[in-house]
Order: structure tokens, then sequence, then C-alpha cells
């Protein structure tokens, strides 16, 4: 110890700098800058640059006119649409991504190769997979309809009605998509200690109740993070729709393709994309705030 001790007393008593005080909430804070600012420059800007066009046109600087002609054109019908197309592919990926889950779980010979067949898909290209069940499920002929031939059952076309083409797009969707749900939750089922399930066990409980009261509530997190992330590609489905079926059903993103190819209509692509922006947002706000709560 150098110094004499006044001098230490002295430093002991002195105030401490800014910098001392909130170092320790400065410096993470100064790791997630760089992060904060690549997402203001390229995600919320460009969402409030195409806000602020969805009320312009090129004679009015603010005007709900393109909002307006949207309902015109069959804005309801679009959001519809989305609206199902959304929940169904996200009831049908997280049925089959839980219960493939639960399967990779357990023990059986085969698991590894089951397990790379079934993320396979995830690699191949949207337009690929469209492509493929465009082959597989056309207005006509095609492998589904010859699968039902053969059992005496009458050709379907997968693209009319409305709802027949809507169905196509989450099957063909849900078939690329599904794995990412079953890898989250397979981390999930990892993260469960096994002595909650042998305690349940030793209680009595059954395979139905450790199901509801062990796994699925150690699953939530996982389960938000698993609709988070497929919900909103889901209300960004694109490249199923358009390749697949041309002309319907058309959802908002194909709305927003179709009105941006031409200059006329460019602004309200603006205003349609602005609504999908915001359909998106109350979901995420939904599904964080159903999925936050505590029983």
């Amino acid at each position: 110890m150098t110094g004499p001790p006044g001098t230490l007393a002295a430093r002991a008593g002195a105030p401490r700098s800014f910098w001392s005080r909130h170092r320790e909430t400065i410096v993470p804070f100064l790791f997630v800058v760089p992060a904060l600012i690549y997402v203001g420059a390229f995600a919320f800007y460009p969402a409030y640059d195409a806000i602020a066009l969805s009320f312009r046109t090129p004679i009015l600087s603010f005007t709900t006119y393109n909002y307006q002609s949207l309902v015109g054109e069959g804005l309801y019908s679009w959001v519809e649409a989305t609206l199902i197309v959304t929940a169904g592919a996200l009831a049908l990926q997280f049925g089959l991504g839980l219960g493939i889950a639960t399967l990779l779980t357990q023990t059986f010979r085969g698991k590894a190769v089951y397990g790379a067949l079934m993320i396979l898909p995830i690699g191949i290209a949207t337009v690929v997979g469209a492509y493929t069940f465009s082959q597989i499920l056309p207005p006509q002929g095609g492998y589904a309809n010859s699968i039902l031939a053969l059992f005496g059952a009458a050709p379907v076309d997968w693209t009319s009605p409305n709802s027949m083409a809507i169905l196509s797009v989450i099957l063909a969707d849900s078939w690329k998509n599904f794995a990412l749900v079953v890898i989250i939750l397979v981390a999930g089922y990892a993260s469960i200690p096994r002595t909650l399930y042998l305690a349940a066990a030793i209680d009595g409980a059954g395979p139905i109740r450790r199901f509801l009261y062990v796994t699925l509530p150690n699953l939530r997190g996982y389960i938000v993070i698993a609709l988070l992330i497929r919900g909103a590609q889901e209300f960004n489905i694109f490249q199923v729709a358009y390749v697949m079926i041309p002309g319907g059903p058309t959802l908002l993103t194909v709305a927003v393709y179709s009105n941006w190819e031409d200059v006329s209509t460019f602004y309200q692509a603006t205003a349609a994309a602005a609504i999908l922006l915001g359909i998106i947002s109350i979901f995420i706000v939904a599904v964080i705030l159903i999925g936050g709560r505590r029983r």
C-alpha cells in the first residue's frame, strides 16, 4: 500500500465519475448499438417509408385514396385469404411438428436417417418446391389425382374454387417449412429435465397428464418462438401462391407484387404492404402477450 492515509481517505470519499457509476450499463449497450443501427436502417426506416408512401399519390401529399382503392379491388378478400392460409399452415405445421418432435425424443432404429430426411425440404428452394407441388396438385391430372383414381375417387381441381387453392398453398408451404417447427420443439424437449417426468410418473400421472402438465408448460417458450418465426413468415407467403396457382388465391403479398409491377398503382402497393405490416405487428404482439402469461 502506497501513499499517505489522508490521500487514500480522500480518494475513498471523492465522488465517483459518471463513467465509473454507469459503466456496467453503458458497456453492454455499446455492444448492442451496431445491431440497433442495422435494424433501424434496414427494417424500421423502410417500414416507415412504406407507410408514408401509402398516404401519397403522384399528385397529393397526404390522402387515403390508396386504401380506398384497395377496398374496391378486393382488399377484404385478400386479408381473409391471408389469414386463412396463415392460420391453416400454422395449425398443420405445429401439429405435425409437435408430433414428430415427440417421436424424435424416443429411441428407435433409423432415427438419424428419419431426422435427416425430415429436415431435407428446408434446403429446397421455395420456387422449386412450389413448382413440384404444381405438378402434384394441378387443375387436371397430376400425381394426387392419379392416386385418387386408384381408389375409384373422382379427380379434384386443386386450384378452383378458391378454397381448394388455399388448401393447396397450405399443403405446399407446410411440407416445405414444418421441419423448422420440429427443430425448435426438439430443442425444447431437450431442455426439460427427465426428473420431472419421473416425479410425475411416481405421483401416478399417465402419459396424457404428463404431456399436459409437464411437457406443454415447459415447451411454452419454444412454442412462442416457433409461432413468432413461422407466423411472420406465413403472412409473407408469396412464391408458393404465385407459382402454384397463377391468378389465385390473391394473398396480400400477391396483391403487393401485382400493384407494384404497374407504375400507376405503385402507391396502392405500398398501402397493401402497410396493411400487411400492421397485421403482422398485431400478431406478434398478441403471441408475445398470450405466450408470456403465467398460469
